[in-house]
């Protein structure tokens, strides 16, 4: 039986914030303190490593590291779970904000300029209308 004089309905004024869903621990808490953040390890270790590689002159290359690392954070997010520490805000919003994140950094390293690897054909145009 509930306590007296305790309801079990939501309390009308916020004093807490709730854990974001999927928050918990991404292996048992038996498990070492890496192996339970795995999945924020992992996307960390990506970022890292594109971020090595933009400071060592292969901006491109490291630029389309961190895209994909954001990207598998949206992947990971939608398809484990519990993702530990990569769980910040709902589901969903994280799976969007690190989505999109991810697409407009790929995005960005592809259409760099000298040579870009990818040619969107009305960008100049609207660069140059612009910037006039």
């Amino acid at each position: 039986a509930p306590e007296a004089g305790r309801s079990r309905r939501f309390p009308t004024v916020t004093r807490d914030t709730a854990r974001p869903e999927g928050g918990g621990r991404a292996a048992p808490g038996d498990a070492p303190a890496p192996a339970r953040q795995w999945p924020m390890l992992s996307v960390l270790a990506a970022t890292a490593i594109g971020l090595l590689s933009t400071a060592v002159g292969q901006v491109r290359i490291g630029c389309l590291v961190i895209g994909v690392a954001l990207m598998a954070a949206a992947v990971l997010r939608r398809a484990i779970p519990s993702v530990g520490m990569l769980a910040v805000r709902s589901r969903f919003t994280d799976m969007i904000t690190y989505g999109v994140l991810g697409v407009a950094i790929t995005l960005l390293a592809l259409v760099a300029e000298p040579k870009p690897w990818l040619e969107i054909p009305f960008l100049e145009d609207t660069v140059r209308f612009i910037v006039r």
